[in-house]
């Protein structure tokens, strides 16, 4: 992974949730910031760096830059102003919130990510800085973005909980997946034609050798190696395989049966293992994870449309700048900076 990936993860973050950008063109925004959020400047230095940013990730991927004034170029400026308007309502809120981050935890930060990425080789992190048009500053920058981002949706799902009864519901809704149906071991020659079929079944009723056969004539590609063997699942065959492989006796073989691939000769080669039931008492936690992060991703959606709105009067954009009419529904957006 690189920097910019890591660090720009934010950006993909705060888009996702669906925080459109609000405000219009202004006159009155400074020549040196392309939007004003609720007084605080939105420096175009940081706009530019981050359109610099783009263009070396296009050059190192070998394509072209979008032409400005292209529908591509505008999508990207877009996403770019956005990002960085976002970035400042969430340092806002951040204050209100007394949130504080420190020069030591973006420090501890960043080395996590030099251990982690790098090996602790501060050579190799400065060269992906230098192929990515990236600066320390900018880094730093992004880092203390995304903790800041990471710690208000602390405080906004801290009050988030699961109750029993939920968990209880969910897996009896969904017990489909907490179970395992039948299953046993066969093995099984596939051949085109049902004179080949009953020519092979012929020998194998009189002491032919199944795997060998198997491997010689079988048209399964994904088992003729392994002399035609499978673990299978009730349902997971085609319905006349399915069928005929489980009411076979332990190394019974079958007359050829008939599905839509040719003519299959079956031999059951164990036991059929009953369906199983995964008890709820060996998922309830993972269940109640994922139950708690669904209600924790919805209660920072929900922050974040209370946000918009909150800030619908109060973010103004440098003409040429100005966000474009939300779009229906909400998706994802990608500032490709890689």
């Amino acid at each position: 992974m690189t920097i910019s990936r890591l660090v720009l993860s934010l950006c993909a973050l705060t888009l996702a949730l669906g925080f459109a950008g609000c405000g219009s063109g202004s006159d009155e925004v400074p020549a040196d910031a392309v939007a004003v959020v609720d007084g605080e400047k939105v420096e175009k230095s940081d706009y530019d760096a981050l359109i610099a940013q783009a263009k070396k990730s296009y050059t190192n991927q070998k394509r072209e830059f979008p032409k400005a004034g292209s529908q591509e170029f505008q999508t990207l400026r877009d996403q770019a102003v956005q990002f960085l308007v976002q970035r400042e309502q969430f340092e806002q809120q951040a204050a209100d919130m007394d949130v504080e981050i420190t020069d030591k935890q973006v420090d501890e930060r960043l080395e996590q990510i030099q251990k982690q990425y790098f090996g602790g080789d501060k050579k190799k992190y400065d060269a992906q800085l230098k192929e990515q048009g990236l600066s320390d500053a900018q880094v730093r920058n992004d880092i203390r973005a995304q903790i800041v981002s990471e710690r208000i949706f602390e405080q906004v799902t801290r009050d988030v909980k699961v109750a029993d009864a939920e968990v209880e519901k969910y897996y009896a809704d969904n017990k489909a997946q907490y179970s395992q149906p039948e299953s046993r071991e066969v093995r099984h020659i596939l051949v085109k034609g049902k004179a080949k079929a009953d020519d092979l079944h012929a020998q194998l009723l009189n002491g032919g050798d199944f795997d060998a056969l198997a491997k010689q004539h079988s048209e399964d590609t994904g088992s003729k190696a392994n002399g035609g063997k499978l673990t299978i699942s009730k349902g997971q065959t085609v319905a006349p395989f399915d069928k005929k492989a489980f009411e076979l006796k332990n190394d019974e073989i079958s007359e050829p049966v008939k599905t839509e691939f040719g003519f299959h000769i079956i031999q059951a080669l164990s036991a059929t293992k009953p369906a199983k039931v995964t008890p709820l008492k060996d998922v309830k936690d993972s269940i109640k994870q994922q139950l708690e992060q669904t209600k924790k991703n919805e209660a920072m959606t929900k922050w974040v449309d209370e946000l918009k709105e909150d800030y619908e009067d109060k973010v103004s954009y440098a003409v040429g700048f100005n966000p474009p009419p939300p779009a229906t529904g909400t998706g994802t957006v990608t500032l490709e900076t890689e």
